[in-house]
């Protein structure tokens, strides 16, 4: 292979690594990311293993993933006026938790907001509200994210595997 084609496929691994993690990280476009590596991918090999219709095909399901991103953006936090310490808090505690496993991401998550909480009215009532959606409808938020991250995933792994299917098989 050539040093060209090599560099090259490096670079379109790299983006599909960013936009597998752009699935689960906002701030990262992850189906554009994702589809933009295989295009480097199949551009990098002179579309010989992976055709036009194969590409248009992983362009449709990039543009499905953005259905997965509006159920999982449905209610916004303005809807439901979350305080921003108790955000910042389950963000926190998320992450920390994700050290330890995704179990541990998710349960940070929730002890992030409580002790967020509780450092502002020190009460379980308003975690209560934060946490379960007693007025404030946290926990159908949840739910939402996770479909939505859910099918975002899974047609990210759709992507892979197609292309996979045509570039060795």
């Amino acid at each position: 292979m050539d040093i060209i084609v090599i560099t090259l496929l490096i670079l379109a691994a790299l983006l599909v690594t960013a936009g597998l993690a752009g699935l689960f990280f906002p701030a990262l476009p992850g189906a554009p990311l994702l589809f933009s590596g295989l295009l480097l991918a199949a551009w990098a090999e002179d579309f010989h293993y992976v055709d036009f219709r194969t590409l248009t095909l992983l362009m449709v399901l990039t543009v499905l993933t953005y259905f997965g991103d509006m159920i999982s953006s449905r209610h916004r936090e303005e809807q439901y006026a979350t305080r921003w310490r108790a955000v910042i808090g389950a963000v926190l505690g998320g992450v920390a938790g994700l050290f330890l496993s995704l179990t541990g991401a998710l349960v940070g998550l929730f002890v992030g907001a409580l002790l967020a909480e509780l450092t502002v009215r020190r009460q379980m009532m308003t975690f209560r509200h934060v946490l379960f959606g007693m007025p404030n409808g946290m926990i159908e938020r949840w739910i939402l994210k996770v479909l939505g991250t859910t099918i975002k995933v899974a047609l990210a792994i759709t992507m892979i595997g197609i292309y996979l299917h045509k570039r060795f098989l």
